[in-house]
């Protein structure tokens, strides 16, 4: 059912993107090392650089999760009540 307030009540699976940052983590690593192996700096800076903007993304993911139920809700915590009165 949709109530027109899905953006303001939306709720992020953090943990699936914990573990998706943490393999797309590992692929990059793994890359930037190929890359140095083979002597291409140009695009081992580009996957360190892309390794810095997922670190940066796993840190906010790791704070939001910290933060308790209101940014990742367990099983105890009820869905968001869609609103009463909508204005049409």
């Amino acid at each position: 059912m949709r109530t027109g307030s899905e953006p303001r009540t939306a709720r992020s699976a953090l943990r699936a993107r914990l573990w998706l940052s943490v393999w797309g983590m590992a692929w990059v690593i793994a890359a930037m090392v190929v890359f140095v192996l083979l002597g291409h700096p140009g695009w081992a800076a580009a996957c360190g650089v892309l390794l810095v903007l997922m670190a940066v993304d796993f840190g906010v993911i790791v704070r939001h999760i910290r933060q308790g139920p209101h940014f990742q809700p367990g099983r105890d915590v009820p869905p968001y009540e869609p609103p009463e009165n909508r204005d049409r």
